[in-house]
């Protein structure tokens, strides 16, 4: 089915695997799509993947990939230069920490595409790759993002399936019909009528210093990442050692909370554009294609967009494809907007700060 070839890139491979759990074939009179999908939109989505995979749309450009990888490095080591050459004094100390911020962004952007297979054709070394970029250099487990970014990608905004949406009814309400839900149950966990105020002080800035922070551990730790808490561990010690031997603790305490929340702002504002103002309620159990376009909206195409958002403004292609590198998105737009207009389904896809204005 469309999610199995949708996540698997070695479908051969997991075959082998699955083939002990056969028990039997459909008979040739017994319906093989439930009632609550769409026959015919699958139908036409099939035979688009099959016309993405004859243009090699999933094919990576690994030229593409390691310059992406270059400059992630450069502005790492720029970082440390700044401070080494300059000082600690406040201009090089604020210089060095956007640097530093915009190197791990792009690295959260890498260790995406890493994550879901789609920068080499072996899987082996995507998953290397992984933990280096996501570990070594971003300080998380590469293991703990897949675990919860698969659940993500195959029930987008269903709520106590998709773990992004975990926040309501805690910390913020969530979607327009949840909300009702809320009002009809009385029950209150925090101000919802001001959320859209104190969404800025909270999410943003906090999600990586505090909740990310403790979570990757937690779950590294109780699943027995063993391999991915080693590699974090080399984060830490080369992150405290090359900028412990230049700033003092308070201010080294400091500078690594303040590029973590500027990290933090910058990832929940792009990740949040494309999905908390779509859809969000219970599995409906509806056809692949439905289940990702009711949950995901794209940001209009631009280099600066492509590079500020590591092309996640093209979050329905990315959703309806996720192993397809990202360089291939822009070309596979214009037959998912043909496929979306021949079904009436909506394709929604908007300016930047727009995107930005419908989370609050």
């Amino acid at each position: 089915q469309e999610a199995f070839a949708a996540f698997h890139v070695d479908k051969v491979l997991v075959s082998k695997y699955l083939k002990s759990l056969q028990i039997g074939e459909l008979a040739p009179d017994q319906p093989s799509i439930e009632p609550t999908k769409n026959k015919m939109l699958v139908k036409d989505f099939r035979e688009l993947r099959a016309t993405v995979e004859k243009m090699g749309l999933l094919k990576p450009n690994q030229l593409f990939f390691f310059l992406q990888l270059a400059h992630i490095l450069l502005l790492d080591t720029a970082a440390w230069l700044i401070l080494c050459y300059f000082g600690t004094s406040l201009m090089p100390f604020m210089v060095s920490l956007v640097v530093l911020t915009v190197s791990q962004v792009q690295a959260s952007w890498l260790q995406h595409d890493l994550g879901h297979l789609s920068v080499f054709r072996k899987t082996k070394w995507n998953r290397l790759l992984h933990k280096f970029v996501m570990c070594h250099l971003i300080g998380a487990s590469a293991k703990w993002w897949t675990l919860l970014h698969s659940q993500h990608h195959a029930k987008p905004n269903c709520f106590q399936k998709d773990p992004d949406i975990d926040m309501h009814p805690f910390l913020f309400t969530l979607g327009k019909k949840f909300s009702v839900e809320l009002g009809i149950k009385k029950k209150k966990y925090m101000p919802y009528n001001h959320q859209h105020k104190y969404f800025f002080i909270t999410l943003p800035p906090l999600l990586f210093p505090t909740y990310f922070q403790c979570h990757t551990f937690y779950i590294a730790y109780t699943k027995r990442y063993w391999g991915d808490l080693a590699w974090m561990l080399t984060f830490y010690i080369r992150f405290f050692f090359i900028y412990g031997s230049l700033l003092q603790i308070k201010s080294l305490l400091a500078y690594y909370f303040l590029f973590r929340m500027l990290e933090s702002s910058w990832f929940v504002w792009v990740s949040q554009m494309n999905h908390i103002p779509m859809d969000i309620y219970y599995d409906k159990n509806l056809d692949w294609v439905s289940t990702q376009l009711q949950a995901t909206c794209n940001v209009e195409q631009s280099l600066f967009n492509d590079w500020f958002t590591g092309h996640l403004n093209f979050q329905i292609e990315h959703h309806l494809f996720p192993t397809m590198p990202r360089h291939n998105y822009r070309k596979v737009a214009p037959l998912v907007k043909s496929l979306c207009a021949k079904h009436g389904i909506e394709y929604q896809c908007k300016p930047l700060l727009m995107a930005f204005a419908d989370i609050v």
